[in-house]
């Protein structure tokens, strides 16, 4: 596919709208609504999200990591404490998160600060992964280099070993996250280019303000 086969991609988004009056006074709540409907819709992996983080200078990098809860609190996700994303959050809180989920022409953008899920919380969702996924937390230095896959594959065997039948401890360097939302914008796919966005925004501890956006 050459340049102009790319650049004459589109399609004109008619599958619904965003009235500010149909929308939640809350954007944990709007959130809830289109989570549900896209998990309803059969969306492949609706808690898929990209999150973005940089370097204290700026440098941003991203990836697609899962949504693994919610709540009035924040957004939660767990990794590697050491990988590339956890030494940027450590050294720059403020993030960003995107979901989009295509079929329903949707699109949510989050962002805030990120702060550690407690020792406890970890260990709780830890111990609840399959054993598998448990193996290949401890197994993999995540985001370093190595010589090659058979490194990752000697190791999860030799833990598979070691750990037969007991419980894996959790990892120091893995946890979970939560990112507290002080920006939320809800993005519906329109005709012509004339998108729906909706954007709260955090007046103070308790409220929101919710505007329009031009597309």
């Amino acid at each position: 596919m050459d340049a102009t086969d790319i650049q004459n991609l589109r399609q004109d988004y008619k599958a619904s709208s965003l009235h500010e009056a149909d929308t939640h006074a809350n954007p944990v709540k709007q959130f809830e609504t289109w989570f549900n409907e896209a998990v309803k819709a059969e969306i492949h992996e609706p808690n898929a999200m990209t999150l973005a983080t940089s370097t204290h200078d700026g440098r941003p990098s991203a990836r697609v990591v899962l949504l693994k809860g919610f709540d009035e609190k924040g957004f939660i996700f767990y990794t590697n404490y050491l990988s590339r994303k956890g030494k940027e959050i450590a050294k720059n809180p403020h993030a960003a998160l995107v979901f989009f989920w295509g079929d329903l022409e949707r699109q949510v953008r989050i962002e805030g600060t990120i702060e550690k899920l407690s020792k406890e919380q970890s260990e709780a969702y830890f111990h609840s992964r399959p054993v598998g996924s448990q193996i290949g937390a401890v197994a993999s230095p995540q985001s370093q280099e190595i010589a090659d896959r058979d490194v990752l594959e000697k190791k999860w065997q030799q833990l598979e070993t070691e750990y037969e039948g007991k419980e894996i401890p959790k990892p120091a360097y893995w946890g979970g996250y939560v990112l507290k939302p002080q920006l939320v914008e809800f993005w519906q796919g329109r005709s012509s280019r004339l998108h729906d966005r909706i954007l709260y925004k955090k007046a103070d501890k308790n409220n929101w303000k919710k505007v329009r956006l031009a597309p």
